[in-house]
């Protein structure tokens, strides 16, 4: 067995699962607080990669348009929740989908008008672009390893942010019984903002991040909405723990079965899902039925 190529492929897949994660953190936390399930996060990712695209090719850093992924999403998020789905919360969840549906539109409209229909490429930052030596015979991207630094950096923020600040506690218990909310007299609205702009900034985030790795394209975000909504599934709705075993765990079997078996690659996380389902419906870190 070619042990420096399993090395490198368990490396590619805990780095694609650490973005799945960074999208489908906000995704469950936004179904788990607000009862929205956003068919349009996937096109906030492409947002981050296209915001990689234009400021890296007007300044020539990527390093740029890492903070103007972060307050772009943010802004973003704020302006999104505000105008548009404060007024759906309550609405039928068909109503939902339709609103979600008609962002991905205009999300795709605005990126046709604005850059077009091409691909692009985003160069790696000229002082990550190496490699570095792990053995005699194998060496790995250094921007490879700078993303599961900034993934793993930004999951610990946001396991600090939930678990140990008065705000996040209250948005733990949103997500686990969102009635408490209204029982405690706690503005609902402010924390649906804050829960927007965090997932709108870290799909963005996912995205700037992504595009040295991947071409930027139109619709790019389809491929990695489905997939997030898999590791939201397995990990439990509205569990943010939940969220990250189960991207590393998608981000290995996906990389690894791609690999290895890709005759039934496109179906081994699918099955995965299909098996976690049957043996715990509510996901491998969802609160049990009572």
């Amino acid at each position: 067995m070619d042990f420096a190529g399993l090395f490198a492929q368990l490396l590619n897949g805990i780095q694609y699962g650490l973005l799945l994660f960074l999208i489908a953190s906000g995704l469950t936390l936004i179904f788990g607080v607000m009862g929205i399930i956003n068919l349009a996060h996937g096109s906030l990712f492409m947002v981050g990669a296209y915001t990689a695209f234009v400021v890296t090719s007007l300044t020539g850093s990527l390093w740029l348009a890492l903070p103007a992924g972060i307050v772009g999403g943010i802004l973003l998020g704020l302006l999104l929740e505000r105008f548009l789905f404060r007024y759906f919360y309550h609405r039928e969840h068909l109503d939902q989908v339709l609103l979600t549906f008609a962002l991905i539109l205009l999300f795709e409209e605005a990126r046709s008008l604005l850059v077009g229909n091409d691909f692009y490429s985003v160069p790696i930052p000229a002082m990550l672009d190496f490699s570095v030596p792990i053995t005699s015979g194998f060496s790995y991207s250094a921007y490879r390893f700078a993303v599961i630094g900034i993934c793993l950096l930004l999951a610990a923020l946001m396991f600090l942010w939930i678990e140990r600040t008065r705000i996040g506690a209250i948005i733990r218990a949103a997500a686990e019984k969102p009635e408490m909310v209204d029982i405690l007299g706690i503005d609902a609205r402010r924390i649906h903002l804050i829960v927007f702009a965090v997932g709108t900034a870290l799909a963005l985030m996912a995205g700037v991040l992504a595009a040295p790795l991947y071409s930027v394209y139109p619709n790019m975000g389809d491929g990695f909405l489905i997939i997030s909504f898999v590791v939201v599934v397995i990990g439990g709705l509205g569990s943010v723990s939940g969220a990250f075993w189960s991207a590393l765990l998608i981000g290995l079997v996906d990389t690894l079965g791609k690999a290895y078996v890709p005759v039934v690659a496109g179906l081994a996380v699918y099955v995965l899902m299909a098996v976690v389902l049957l043996w715990r419906p509510s996901g491998l870190f969802g609160a049990r039925s009572a």
